[in-house]
């Protein structure tokens, strides 16, 4: 029962937060490739997805303002970005995490 619970106020809280952002998509995994044009993130489904990178993306570091450069491979990501005609995804803002993924063991 308090499983269920839990299980309903996080579905909640997430449909809200999603509904907050009206069509952005939640790109959130680890940065593979970065450039001056886009960040390619390895999501924590397993999936690879690039985003864009406009001039007006706004970057975070905890609760610092950051920039584009600040993005290395290996570091954990949120990245809100809202969706082209063309499908591509370009980012609002992208948040970085402050410590890097350490390599997994084969």
């Amino acid at each position: 029962m308090k499983r269920e619970l839990i299980f309903l106020f996080v579905t909640g809280l997430l449909a809200s937060v999603a509904f907050a952002h009206g069509d952005e998509k939640h790109v959130v995994g680890t940065a593979t490739q970065v450039s001056q044009e886009s960040v390619t993130v390895r999501t924590n489904a397993n999936e690879i997805v690039e985003v864009l990178i406009a001039p007006e993306t706004k970057f975070t570091k905890g609760n610092v303002t950051a920039a584009a450069g600040d993005v290395h491979v290996g570091d954990r990501v949120v990245i809100h970005a809202a969706p082209r005609k063309d499908g591509k995804l370009v980012a609002h803002t992208v948040q970085i995490g402050e410590g890097k993924v350490s390599a997994q063991p084969h």
